[in-house]
């Protein structure tokens, strides 16, 4: 079992620069994927991602979301799904399995649903309750400011790292840091991370 990612940048027409969003993107898909077959950019600005652990799948949808927040203009729509692989290609967009179908199916969905985030599994009832809950943490994510995702986006790439020396490394202060983490509800998002990580190896793995 694994699970896939897609997604598509929010109104890329409007951006008046592409190579903004293009190194961002890469950039995030880099972090999280250091084997460049695991992910891939097609259809002009739509973009797909394998995570092979499925208990960080949802961690790394936060951390695409925050790298393009970071940027005022910048924002995805992003399909999460959890299931088996059936046949591995060259890259990631020649590989199919139901992950991919879950994945690519419930992408189209959130076109019509207005909604930026969603999640399908082989198990029905687990996808009601944690749609709900991201329904709700999308809501505070949609809204990030561009400083509350930066912040997100560096705690996440520096979990240990305290509020001074998070706050040292852009130059604000500690104080700064809390109140931006404070802003973007990182606690709150973070439990719910840790809760989707015990529900998914209780119910899937």
């Amino acid at each position: 079992m694994t699970s896939v990612i897609t997604g598509d940048i929010i109104k890329s027409e409007r951006i008046s620069d592409p190579t903004l969003w293009l190194d961002t993107l890469k950039s995030a898909l880099t972090y999280l994927t250091k084997n460049s077959d695991n992910w891939e950019l097609f259809r002009g600005d739509s973009f797909q991602i394998e995570i092979a652990d499925i208990t960080n799948s949802f961690e790394a949808a936060i951390y695409i979301k925050a790298a393009l927040k970071s940027h005022k203009s910048l924002d995805a729509r992003m399909a999460l799904g959890i299931g088996n692989k059936s046949f591995t290609g060259k890259n990631i967009t020649e590989s199919n399995g139901e992950v991919f179908q879950f994945s690519g199916e419930t992408l189209e969905q959130l076109k019509k649903e207005k909604v930026t985030f969603k999640i399908k599994t082989p198990n029905p009832k687990l996808d009601v309750e944690l749609n709900l809950y991201f329904k709700l943490a999308f809501t505070i994510m949609d809204n990030w400011t561009s400083n509350a995702a930066e912040i997100v986006k560096l705690h996440l790439e520096n979990p240990n790292m305290t509020q001074a020396a998070l706050g040292k490394t852009i130059g604000i202060t500690q104080n700064t840091v809390s109140e931006r983490q404070k802003r973007a509800y990182l606690n709150e998002i973070m439990e719910l991370n840790l809760m989707f990580k015990k529900k998914i190896s209780t119910f899937l793995i």
